[in-house]
């Protein structure tokens, strides 16, 4: 990635960050996108903790198909795996990504599968 794109998308990521932040109660979606994967976890910022997390290339995941369809896979799986943990309300942080394409179908598929944001 050019510095140019890397630094607009920290500069993007900070003003997110400045107004969002994940609780106890509410913790954090966070999305982070890579060429070959997409990853997903869930943080409560109190504790600096990570509760739950979910990617494209763990051994737990298996799913074919383009990478948009794995994104809906990874958000059905994170979904799952934080109903389970007890968490049903998060915030999204789409991390200074635009919400399109991959981004938007791991919500998409979080949201089916029942977590609310």
């Amino acid at each position: 990635m050019s510095g140019i794109k890397l630094s607009r998308r920290e500069r993007i990521k900070k003003g997110i960050r400045k107004r969002l932040s994940g609780s106890t109660d509410r913790p954090r979606l966070s999305v982070y996108r890579s060429n070959k994967g997409i990853y997903a976890q869930v943080i409560d910022d109190t504790t600096g903790k990570t509760l739950v997390s979910a990617s494209s290339l763990s051994k737990d995941f298996s799913a074919d198909g383009n990478k948009i369809e794995q994104s809906k896979a990874v958000g059905k799986l994170v979904a799952e795996k934080a109903i389970a943990a007890g968490i049903s309300l998060v915030v999204f942080d789409r991390n200074g990504y635009l919400y399109h394409g991959r981004v938007k179908s791991l919500a998409e598929g979080a949201r089916e599968a029942g977590l609310n944001f």
